[in-house]
């Protein structure tokens, strides 16, 4: 069965310290911290303090996310990533998540790989200077430049930077960008939601539909789960829900624990 984690995203109303605290409730293994919640991370905390009242609770900083439209690199990439990797480490966070440009542009075969090759080439030394794993997320939309976790795996192994970077295996992405394989070895971390509106094709799924996994789930997260548990994988699965009704829930505690008990005893069903 996976460990679970909460990514700050999916409960953005409470603050990190109250995030912390919902975790260690539920028997989480960490949390995952934002820089796009229209506040710093941490909340303004200095990122060692947030990180040693984490540690305190029993708890890992799974990641520090994002540095979006990372293989779109420039001159303010780099300033962007050192911001972000240099709090990520002063937190002693595991890894920082890396997010492809998605505004359809640099859509084109050759020219996406290329452009991927560029940006670990300039992270992977970054990174390896501060200890930390690049957390690489395809998004599934047909807007993103890099949809598909094989054409990540490829690069990292042409690269041989297995040892700075690891996949995200989004069950929502995943679903989205219909992709079969699976790469158990190289995926560092899941992220889990669900969408149970009957209305969006796949190619109409937005993060707004992201709710809890829950029975109605349609992007078939438990058996992503248990396939990637199947080809050895084990790991954690942090919750990531971006609908506005899962962050008005009165009592997240209670819908988390019945989501993940839900994930958990279908994983198990799956595995008998």
């Amino acid at each position: 069965m996976p460990a679970f984690a909460i990514n700050h995203m999916t409960a953005p109303a409470l603050s990190f310290a109250r995030l912390a605290d919902l975790a260690a409730t539920l028997g989480c293994a960490g949390v995952e911290a934002r820089t796009d919640l229209g506040r710093p991370p941490f909340d303004g905390a200095e990122p060692a303090a947030a990180g040693a009242a984490l540690r305190a609770r029993g708890l890992r900083l799974l990641a520090l996310a994002e540095l979006a439209r990372f293989n779109d690199w420039t001159g303010d990439r780099e300033s962007e990533a050192l911001s972000l990797i240099r709090a990520a480490a002063a937190a002693g966070a595991e890894g920082v998540a890396l997010i492809p440009r998605n505004d359809g542009a640099g859509l084109n075969n050759g020219e996406r790989q290329a452009n991927l090759r560029v940006a670990l080439r300039a992270l992977g030394p970054i990174l390896e200077d501060h200890g930390l794993i690049g957390l690489i997320e395809p998004l599934g939309f047909e807007t993103s430049s890099l949809r598909l976790k094989e054409e990540a795996a490829e690069a990292v192994e042409a690269l041989g930077l297995r040892g700075r970077f690891r996949l995200v295996h989004d069950t929502f992405h995943h679903h989205l960008a219909g992709e079969a394989a699976l790469f158990p070895d190289l995926t560092g971390l899941v992220h889990v939601s669900g969408v149970e509106d009957p209305a969006p094709s796949a190619s109409e799924m937005r993060d707004g539909h992201r709710v809890l996994p829950g029975p109605g789930d349609r992007l078939g997260s438990v058996a992503q789960i248990r396939a990637l548990e199947a080809a050895g994988w084990r790991g954690v699965a942090s919750v990531e829900c971006f609908a506005a009704s899962v962050h008005a829930l009165p009592d997240p505690e209670g819908a988390l624990r019945r989501s993940m008990e839900f994930l958990r005893d279908g994983v198990a069903r799956e595995a008998a």
